[in-house]
């Protein structure tokens, strides 16, 4: 049990109690790992675009998704 100077005890044995409890079970609070990003690895995502930004990227045909992908890139310096 924790005592206070000179050797008496605690003036509230249930407040010292509780603050050795706390000390001993508390962990600190630690941030989930980050994942590491995999090259090439897709997610899928909902992304909200304007029509007209929508109808730029799907007037070449296919691989419209690609085409918004690298501007998304170059616009973060990637």
């Amino acid at each position: 049990m924790a005592r206070s100077p000179g050797g008496r005890r605690p003036s509230d044995p249930l407040k010292a109690a509780e603050a050795a409890f706390k000390k001993a079970t508390t962990r600190p609070i630690e941030e989930p790992p980050k994942a590491a990003a995999i090259p090439g690895v897709k997610e899928t995502v909902t992304l909200r675009i304007d029509q007209d930004v929508l109808e730029f990227f799907q007037q070449d045909g296919p691989g419209w998704q690609d085409r918004i992908n690298a501007a998304l890139r170059k616009a973060a310096g990637k």
